[in-house]
């Protein structure tokens, strides 16, 4: 059995960029660090966007910026500056580019294309069985879904976040470069939470993501003809598709973190970095993988590395409300932005409002739907 200091199993944004930390701290030079995974990602294959104030780490390998975003609903519209936030977007190809150019600039390094068949917890270290080998560390950091166990279970509503994105590029302008459209309800909900995102790169290209908030997923075809339906709707016929992307992120409280032990520690969206109400996770990453260098040079039991707080409570609340009134989510995120300034949304979202201010929020909402779904999680 081969054996290393660390192991990292799967390389995409949490498993890259925890490498990449490593790579960057001189504690890490004499460490052996091994990534698995079935391919090395160059290509590609997602965007990336998150809200930021001024200068950030990843601004070299930023697409595009805004500083204007549209909310739209049948029942509240605006278009607002959100400064000091910036809205900011990065394609995956660049971030695989930098992660991949630092980390194997390094000799402690190593990478290994292969399939991750399963992970062993041990008294004073762990293991991981692939297809063709198996390996051992001292601590494994895992980014991989063996199972899918926490959508079996009752006690945490499991939501989900999908969509299929198109970007679009059209011969005349047609698009202001200037705004991001944060969410648009005006489309058809039937019975759903569900709204298109659109991030327009130049005066000629776009993306249109349609996007659901809701346990079950669709058809592709029925993804793609919303999004048909709505340019022609906004008058853009004459387009031609030069990417297409696809995703699905879990919504739910469900303890992940409960699935660490001593030396394994999982990551990404199997470790709950996702943030469970949005579903936005390059942020808590960036976060999350900050902190997990910090506690590594504590040398403490990795069961030690997740702490909840009120937020998550507040996750929660919000994910049984719209799991039981999913056909009221346009109503629900429209009560938030028009009731709230899209700042302290944004500071609320980062988990970095006063306690005085999270209950102003909560109580802009339909307070009867929160308090009930309060008494019930504490009778």
């Amino acid at each position: 059995m081969k054996e290393f200091d660390y192991i990292i199993t799967g390389s995409g944004a949490s498993g890259l960029m925890l490498a990449y930390r490593m790579a960057n701290d001189s504690f890490f030079e004499d460490k052996t660090i091994l990534i698995i995974d079935k391919e090395k990602k160059k290509s590609n294959d997602r965007t990336w966007c998150f809200w930021e104030e001024g200068k950030g780490e990843w601004d070299a390998i930023l697409c595009k910026v805004w500083s204007e975003i549209i909310f739209e609903s049948p029942f509240y519209s605006t278009k607002t500056s959100i400064a000091p936030y910036e809205y900011k977007m990065i394609r995956s190809a660049d971030f695989y580019q930098l992660m991949w150019k630092t980390i194997e600039a390094k000799s402690n390094f190593s990478f290994v294309s292969d399939t991750v068949l399963n992970i062993s917890h041990k008294s004073n270290s762990a293991s991981v069985l692939t297809e063709k080998t198996s390996y051992s560390a001292q601590k494994i950091f895992n980014s991989i879904a063996f199972n899918a166990n926490y959508q079996q279970q009752k006690k945490y509503p499991v939501l989900k976040q999908h969509f299929i994105g198109w970007f679009v590029e059209t011969k005349d302008v047609m698009f202001d470069d200037s705004k991001a459209t944060f969410m648009d309800f005006t489309v058809q909900q039937k019975r759903k939470t569900r709204f298109m995102y659109i991030l327009p790169i130049s005066p000629r290209k776009a993306l249109f993501e349609y996007t659901l908030f809701s346990a079950r997923l669709l058809s592709e075809v029925e993804y793609e003809k919303e999004i048909v339906q709505y340019l022609e709707e906004k008058g853009i016929t004459d387009y031609k598709i030069v990417e297409k992307e696809k995703g699905m992120i879990p919504m739910t409280a469900y303890k992940f973190w409960k699935h660490n032990s001593k030396n394994v520690l999982n990551i990404g969206t199997v470790g709950g970095w996702s943030k469970a109400s949005t579903g936005y996770t390059f942020m808590n990453i960036t976060r999350k993988t900050r902190e997990v260098i910090e506690f590594l040079k504590t040398e403490k039991n990795l069961r030690e590395f997740h702490k909840s707080g009120r937020f998550w409570w507040y996750d929660l609340l919000l994910l049984d409300v719209l799991s039981k009134y999913n056909h009221q989510g346009a109503r629900l995120f429209s009560t938030l932005f028009q009731k709230n300034r899209v700042q302290k949304v944004f500071r609320f979202l980062d988990e970095k409002t006063t306690f005085f201010e999270d209950v102003k929020i909560m109580w802009s909402m339909p307070s009867w739907k929160f308090t009930r779904a309060l008494f019930k999680r504490i009778l």
